[in-house]
């Protein structure tokens, strides 16, 4: 895998890609960032990169320990290593709806909310039933989480202009919740219980509904006004 990335790497590094003028991106955006000198100016931004790093945590959360999940319900572990693969299956359920549906049916920002609303639905009835029902609300998970991070994006970078370019890669930084958040998940089902731990993707999934509803805007009004 290593070296396939790195090979991949270097055909990226010499192709001939076009690079990308985000100077007149915006015209309305970019004359309202002239006095901006930092990406952090842009609250939209931070929140969105927040919400990213809350999302790959929560997605990493609901695949990798399903399996062990299944277990701690009293399921044979030969059926419980199976349940990844139903989360994979949601999953590619859920892209192909994005690919179908989205923008011709529902925008990417409604998508979000929609998927953030099943997100905390699915996380409730994971908590409130038992056996093989729980643990195939976290199966589930797999169609509430594939839409988020193409419509995160967009959303956290609208209006930038010149900054869009640095924006992105502080918004690949956000990956990094994928290495942050399970081992905390770990912590909290051996303090309490692999089902109570699951508890934490309810504030996740509220913060990402907040993003999509209101985190978007926040530091657009004044730029609007002017």
């Amino acid at each position: 895998m290593v070296v396939f990335l790195v090979l991949l790497a270097v055909l990226i590094y010499f192709s001939s890609l076009p690079e990308i003028n985000t100077e007149h991106e915006d015209e309305t955006f970019a004359a309202a960032n002239t006095n901006k000198t930092s990406i952090v100016q842009f609250p939209h931004l931070m929140l969105g990169v927040a919400t990213l790093f809350v999302y790959v945590g929560a997605k990493v959360i609901a695949g990798d320990s399903i399996s062990l999940y299944g277990t701690s319900q009293h399921i044979p572990l030969l059926t419980a290593r199976f349940f990844t693969s139903c989360t994979l299956v949601s999953m590619i359920v859920g892209y192909l709806f994005g690919v179908f549906c989205i923008p011709k049916i529902i925008t990417q920002q409604k998508a979000l909310i929609a998927s953030a609303i099943l997100g905390v639905v699915l996380t409730i009835a994971t908590l409130l039933t038992h056996g093989y029902a729980s643990v195939f609300c976290i199966a589930l998970l797999g169609l509430a989480n594939p839409l988020m991070w193409p419509a995160i994006w967009p959303l956290a970078l609208a209006g930038l202009g010149r900054f869009t370019k640095i924006a992105s890669s502080l918004l690949v930084m956000g990956i990094a919740g994928g290495a942050v958040l399970p081992p905390l998940y770990d912590y909290f089902s051996e303090k309490f219980s692999a089902q109570s731990a699951y508890i934490m993707l309810i504030p996740i999934y509220l913060f990402i509904l907040y993003f999509s509803t209101l985190g978007y805007k926040a530091g657009k009004t004044a730029v609007a006004k002017n």
